[in-house]
């Protein structure tokens, strides 16, 4: 193979925790290839991406993990490699470092350079990756499509019994969740309404009740508007639909203090019976990272009149 491969492994791979900030900059550097005048002209770069001030001078060993990832991964990125690996690294950083590592992982990847990208998160590897390979204890699962093994693994979990560890865990209706951590946002609350009900657990008849979701959020008041969305899963894990306000090109308006929220209204909702989970997201402005989102944190029990199959009733009229 022909180019450069940089990594973004086990926080401390290949940094000497004596040596000062500068001096793993350059020491690194030169792992991934680079000449000591190379990184010289990457060195003003590389130090405003990582953002850590005058602690670039001081020795590793005193960093924060988040102070640490910051270095890391602006050296790594700064080589332009053909190939990036990335293993869960950027859940250490902070909301605003991971929006801006997510943002320039974008654009190295639409320059036509590949990311290896292991992760957690299924919105993140939808959104980053054309391809997926689900790996389970070790062996090979699942490859495909992104949206095909993101699918698959959503489903393992719901049969598994992820559905109701995963609603659980949310703070029910009225509780508010914990505090915004600065250059992020949060999701404070969740909840679907009928005309008869609401909480996070309603009733729907299909095509006839009119579904409203409504997300509560807060954000570092200093980040630009977010953007928010719903996905809704079948009980296998299945994703059957989703709306975004990105998508759909419509700005939330939010307060002086980055609070704010959103409605999303479904009338006669469509979907045919059955049990559907629905998730919520918190995104930047673009919707590509996720600050926040809450797994299956509603659920809709759909019962219907005919005997329709399938997910859902397409718009149709008949012609005879």
């Amino acid at each position: 193979m022909h180019g450069r491969v940089a990594a973004l492994l086990e926080l401390g791979a290949g940094f000497n925790p004596e040596f000062t900030g500068i001096e793993n900059v350059f020491m690194n550097g030169a792992i991934l290839g680079l000449k000591h005048h190379e990184v010289e002209e990457r060195l003003d770069e590389i130090l405003a991406f990582a953002d850590i001030g005058e602690f670039v001078h001081q020795p590793v060993k005193t960093y924060s993990s988040g102070m640490f990832v910051r270095l890391a991964f602006a050296v790594a990125t700064s080589v332009e490699p053909d190939i990036l690996v990335i293993d869960e690294a950027l859940a250490v950083g902070d909301g605003a470092f991971a929006r801006k590592s997510f943002d320039r992982i974008m654009r190295l990847k639409d320059s036509g350079k590949t990311i290896l990208f292991c992760s957690h998160s299924m919105y993140q590897v939808e959104a980053l990756c054309s391809r997926a390979i689900w790996i389970d204890k070790g062996k090979l699962r699942l490859q495909g499509s992104a949206a095909e093994v993101t699918s698959a693994y959503n489903a393992s979990l719901a049969s598994g019994g992820g559905f109701a560890s995963q609603a659980a865990s949310y703070a029910p209706p009225g509780q508010m969740r914990t505090a915004v951590p600065e250059g992020t946002g949060r999701i404070v609350r969740a909840v679907a309404r009928t005309e008869y009900e609401e909480g996070r657990q309603v009733h729907v008849h299909s095509s006839e009740t009119d579904v409203a979701i409504t997300i509560e959020f807060a954000i570092d008041p200093s980040l630009p508007v977010p953007g928010v969305a719903v996905g809704f899963s079948d009980a296998t894990g299945l994703t059957v639909a989703s709306a975004g306000s990105v998508n759909d090109g419509v700005t939330l308006r939010m307060d002086s203090d980055g609070r704010g929220q959103a409605t999303l209204l479904f009338r006669r909702l469509p979907l045919l019976k059955g049990r559907y989970s629905v998730t919520c997201f918190l995104t930047t402005e673009d919707g590509v990272h996720p600050y926040d989102q809450v797994e299956q944190c509603l659920q809709l029990e759909v019962t219907q009149h005919g005997l329709e199959q399938g997910v859902v009733t397409l718009p149709h009229e008949w012609q005879a």
